[in-house]
Formats: C-alpha cells, structure tokens, sequence
C-alpha cells in the first residue's frame, strides 16, 4: 500500500478535522502515520490577549522556537501532508519551527501537499511555505484552503471569542467560528484526486484538478487588503522586536499598542479599506486577476506579496 505521512500543528483541533475529512474517503486505500507538532512551550488555549499579540513579531519574523521530537517512522512516504494554519498573516510559530529544524530533512525529496485552515487570509502564509520547501528540496505539489465564509467582521467577533473565551459554538448574536462544519464535511470530494496521484505516482496535475473542485477559493480584493496588511505587521514586528524576545515585559507597551492598533483597523477602517480594495481590483483587473492565479497555484515567485 501507498504511504501518506501527516504532519500538523492544530490548537484547537480543526485543523486535524479538515484533514481528516480531506482522506476519509481514501483511508482504506493507503497507509497514514499522523505526527502532531508540540511545542516544548506550549502555545495556550484559550489565549489572554496580551500573550496572544505577544506571538505577532515571531511569527511574522519567523522566528522559531523549540518543538518536541516528531518520532517520524522510516517509511519511503509517497506524499507528505503539511496541515497549518496562518497566524498574523504568517505561518504559525509551530510550522515554521517545524521548518526550520532538522526534523524537516524528513521532507526532502518528498511530494508535500499543504492543507490551510484560516480566518480569510493565507496568501503570505503560503508563500513563506513555499520558500521553506523549496530550501528543503521538498517539492509542492498541491494546495488545499478551507475559510471561515462569514462576513469579515461576523468571523472577526467569532474568532475572538473562539480564541480568548475558548468557545466555539454559536452564541445569541453570532454563529459557529471557524470553517463550517459542511465546508470540512466535503472537502473529503479531494480524497480522489489524491489517490490518484499517489497510485499512479503522477502529480504534476494534482493541483489542477484539485482547483477543479474548487480547492482554493479566492476573492481579488483579498490580494491587495493582504499585502497592505503583512507590510504593516512586518514594520510593527520589527519595531516590537526592539524591546526583546516573546514573553519580554518591556515590550510590553508596544504589544499593546499594536492591538489597539488592529482593534481600530479591524473595526473601523476596515469597511473603508474593503472599499478601497474592491475599486483597486476593478480597476486593474487584469493584473489582480493574474496574482489571483497565481496564488491559486503552487509555483513561487519572490516577492509576490
């Protein structure tokens, strides 16, 4: 039987749903050895907020920190699933500490499929992945993202109270958070295409087919409110930085400034940036419509965003 190795990070547990969900169809047909990445400072959940805009700088900065050893079996794996989530527009501090070990030599040479779960942006995330693979000589052959589907702000509040309340289900005013239970429910439509590749040991197609039952959903206006947003985190992290490390007291103030910050833009200046954004897209179609395809897809480029 054909092998498939899942590595992942997921706090609150979605995440190993979707991938899950991902192969539930296929499971009977292949071999699938689960490895969780813990870090050996566990990340809390729920968060208090000032620990979680604490984790901004080294997350944008991708800065690592210790993880506990994978205990990866010695098996010629035919694809490897990279299962992460977006923090701060980057990738999670666990997956990029993953990345940036040694444990991740178990990647070279190997096929990766990444599975995102995210608010709504992922676009930075991913190029930073792609960059870590390519330096790994791992190859990327596919790309899954399942979003929260609700408006900005309705998953904005939801994310919130999921993320320093730990509640997840619904409350008087607002739904669920997190990707819809149906969303997760059917991406196992993606199991097919999967064993496909894997039997015939073909993946140069694998993403186009995949983006055929639409593995990857993304609106224009998306691309440019991104790339406003990960220039603003990368200034801010920096400027954060300067006080010390995560968990450092004298950085402190600028956290919280930072947060009031974010609260603002979110709250406020969202809706006029959306506006903007939404113009911008229209009125240069023609080149937000080649970065939309680009990003649906899993070549690399510097400096796309």
């Amino acid at each position: 039987m054909k092998n498939i190795l899942v590595i992942y990070y997921s706090q609150t547990g979605q995440l190993k749903q979707i991938i899950e969900s991902v192969l539930s169809e296929i499971k009977e047909s292949v071999v699938i050895d689960y490895r969780e990445i813990i870090p050996q400072n566990p990340f809390p959940f729920p968060w208090t907020s000032d620990v979680f805009f604490d984790a901004m700088p080294e997350s944008v900065q991708q800065i690592s920190e210790p993880i506990e050893p994978l205990d990866i079996p010695n098996k010629n794996y035919d694809l490897v699933i990279l299962g992460y989530q977006p923090w701060f527009l980057s990738p999670s501090i666990p997956i990029n500490s993953f990345l940036q070990s040694e444990q991740a030599q178990c990647l070279k040479n190997k096929n990766i499929l990444t599975i995102i779960g995210a608010r709504n942006m992922w676009l930075n995330a991913q190029e930073k992945i792609k960059y870590s693979l390519i330096n790994l000589n791992a190859k990327l052959v596919g790309n899954i993202v399942l979003c929260d589907n609700n408006p900005n702000l309705i998953s904005v509040l939801t994310v919130m109270r999921w993320t320093f309340k730990g509640q997840k289900e619904k409350s008087t005013f607002l739904p669920d958070a997190g990707v819809q239970s149906i969303d997760i429910t059917n991406a196992s439509r993606f199991g097919n295409p999967i064993l496909k590749s894997i039997e015939s040991n073909q993946f140069q197609n694998l993403q186009t087919n995949l983006l055929k039952l639409n593995a990857v959903d993304l609106k224009p206006d998306l691309v440019i409110l991104e790339k406003r947003g990960i220039k603003n985190f990368r200034k801010f992290s920096n400027f954060i930085l300067k006080k010390g490390e995560r968990g450092n007291p004298q950085r402190l103030p600028r956290v919280k400034l930072f947060k009031r910050l974010l609260i603002i833009g979110v709250f406020i200046l969202s809706p006029i940036s959306n506006l903007t954004a939404r113009f911008q897209a229209i009125l240069n179609n023609k080149t937000i419509f080649q970065k939309v395809e680009y990003f649906k897809n899993i070549s690399y480029h510097e400096n796309e965003i």
